[in-house]
């Protein structure tokens, strides 16, 4: 499989655990948490994976871009979290980011 397509699912599992902690209530709730941690683990895993191909800077920022972009956009969805038009504006941006960053790194 593509480093690519890991790093992504990497990113669409860093938006899930970063949801999961709002399920935890700080670690106090167990299956929120064990399904958390095992978010965290797996996208670190998927990370680490497609780093040994992909140069480090552009997967991690990927990566954090994937997360950050989801978790604001699923914390409007599911909290109710502000849908600002600035606060769009910026998510906008950092989706065009993103797919820069895909458009002009080559590898794998």
């Amino acid at each position: 499989m593509s480093s690519w397509i890991l790093l992504v699912i990497a990113g669409l599992l860093e938006v899930a655990w970063a949801i999961g902690l709002k399920y935890t209530q700080g670690f106090t709730r167990p299956l929120p948490s064990i399904l958390t941690v095992a978010g965290i683990v797996a996208s670190m895993g998927l990370l680490s994976y497609a780093a040994k191909s992909l140069p480090i800077g552009t997967a991690y920022a990927v990566w954090v871009g994937i997360g950050a972009f989801g978790a604001a956009v699923m914390g409007m969805v599911l909290f109710h979290e502000p849908a600002t038009v600035p606060r769009l504006f910026f998510l906008g941006l950092l989706l065009v980011a993103i797919v820069g960053l895909k458009a002009t790194s080559g590898g794998h």
